[in-house]
């Protein structure tokens, strides 16, 4: 029996980049859980699990455009180094979350610090990257 919309599945899965590196496994942990249909997780990974019957499992590459999207230059973004304040010393690599003029919690990883500015790239992570998942569908609680 394959999953159907509102039925709640637990996954297990490995993910990869095209370098063959590990970005994120549920190896040695609980499987991930999502309900289809609520897009909970990238369509391309939902999609993969929809096709599979318990103890069933696939490879799928999922496109960046339907993962993350593509990387998006106009996300990169100088702010005042102050912004940080006194508590916190800005260093390239790090996360960081941010306030958007909305008022919602935005990440951000930091690209470079200038003596006044910060640029930070508020892409995901994984944009701009094709991502293999190995996927196996453990089980389906029900809707």
């Amino acid at each position: 029996m394959k999953p159907q919309s509102g039925d709640t599945v637990r996954v297990h899965y490995t993910g990869t980049l095209a370098d063959g590196s590990e970005f994120d496994s549920s190896a040695g942990r609980e499987p991930i859980s999502f309900t289809v249909g609520e897009g909970n997780v990238i369509p391309g990974f939902e999609t993969a699990v929809a096709d599979l019957e318990v103890g069933g499992s696939v490879t799928v590459t999922i496109p960046a455009a339907e993962a993350y999207g593509e990387r998006d230059e106009r996300a990169r973004q100088p702010v005042p180094r102050e912004a940080f304040g006194t508590g916190q010393v800005p260093e390239p690599g790090m996360m960081v979350q941010m306030v958007s003029p909305e008022g919602q919690q935005v990440n951000a990883t930091i690209v470079e610090v200038a003596d006044d500015t910060v640029l930070l790239d508020f892409n995901h992570p994984l944009a701009g990257e094709d991502l293999t998942f190995a996927l196996e569908l453990v089980e389906i609680v029900g809707s």
